[in-house]
């Protein structure tokens, strides 16, 4: 039986992250292979269709107009480009399509546009997923009629921890979002990033947050900071490798029907490591040479990986045939989570 949880205590997500490194890889494979094949992994591929000159202050962001990098603004892409990219990663094997835009928030007359490309994504048999800042209820709304199938907004981090990292947005402007997209019917993409400093307490407050939200994204994020030359954040120490693999193995465990995605980070990562994390539940990657402005190891290189792994590139759907208890109420899961 599947336990689905929105109730974790603190005390309990600490004390998962810190059993023995084995047990808890362990528990999350089990789990794991519980409601999806072990050797499937669905792949997206990220565009940025807007990028630079965003207002916010994020520590971690190349696309902060208030951080000092080399990244040059550029306008909303053409639609022709957008398809063009999108049609590249679907001969390549992606199933989703992800598009971000350094913005604030959408104006209804950027978000007209950026309608014009999650419809022609969609006509094409691919996934649609957006990331455009923080939303309105109206907005949401329209993408929902427009039939994007997921919007990402990342929490980032711990409440505590978050006015640290950003301060031209609060936290609970990003829940605010997420309650919109979710209430509009759009499944829900958001995660965090790790090793901006932050301590086990954080991690674990992230995690928390987001299992005790009233329904788990379907997709979870889990990135690695990477430093950019230029941003608040550079020069902070890097993540232990086995911290990493443990919260996306807590992942597994508090989200188990979540899709749970290696994203940010991977080119700092060996094949070990990332071996390591599809052990531990990982089952979904960004795929591509190119995330929004930072580098992300080539297909090839993954194709690889993957077969030395035994690993399809499929939609890695949930199996059949295991039992959900959900609050009190106890179903048979057939075909979806």
């Amino acid at each position: 039986m599947i336990e689905i949880r929105n109730d974790w205590k603190i005390e309990e997500v600490k004390e998962l992250l810190g059993q023995p490194f084995n047990d808890l890889l362990f528990q999350a494979q089990m789990i794991h292979r519980k409601v999806f094949n072990p050797n499937e992994v669905q792949v997206s591929t990220l565009l940025s269709i807007k990028t630079g000159a965003c207002p916010e202050d994020c520590s971690y962001c190349s696309q902060s107009a208030r951080n000092d990098t080399s990244t040059e603004p550029e306008r909303l892409l053409p639609l022709d480009d957008v398809l063009k990219s999108a049609k590249e990663a679907k001969e390549t094997g992606a199933t989703r399509f992800c598009m971000g835009a350094a913005w604030r928030n959408p104006t209804d007359k950027s978000l007209d546009r950026v309608i014009e490309m999650i419809e022609a994504v969609r006509d094409m048999g691919m996934e649609t997923c957006v990331t455009l800042g923080m939303l309105t209820e109206k907005q949401t709304q329209r993408l929902k009629e427009a039939g994007l199938d997921y919007y990402n907004h990342n929490l980032d981090t711990s409440p505590e921890f978050y006015g640290e990292v950003i301060t031209t947005r609060s936290y609970q402007d990003r829940l605010d979002t997420l309650k919109y997209v979710r209430n509009a019917g759009i499944n829900v993409c958001s995660g965090g990033i790790l090793g901006m400093g932050e301590t086990n307490h954080d991690r674990a407050r992230l995690l928390q947050q987001l299992a005790n939200l009233p329904k788990h994204p379907e997709s979870v994020p889990i990135n690695d900071l990477v430093q950019v030359e230029g941003t608040p954040l550079e020069g902070t120490e890097k993540l232990d490798p086995f911290d990493f693999i443990r919260m996306v193995a807590a992942a597994r465990i508090m989200m188990p029907l979540s899709y749970v995605r290696l994203s940010a980070g991977r080119t700092e990562m060996n094949d070990e490591m990332q071996a390591l994390c599809f052990f531990a539940g990982a089952n979904s990657m960004f795929y591509g040479e190119r995330l929004l402005t930072t580098d992300n190891p080539d297909e090839n290189h993954d194709q690889k990986l993957f077969s030395r792994l035994g690993i399809d590139m499929e939609k890695a759907k949930p199996q059949q045939g295991f039992t959900v208890k959900e609050s009190d109420k106890t179903e048979s899961c057939g075909c979806s989570a």
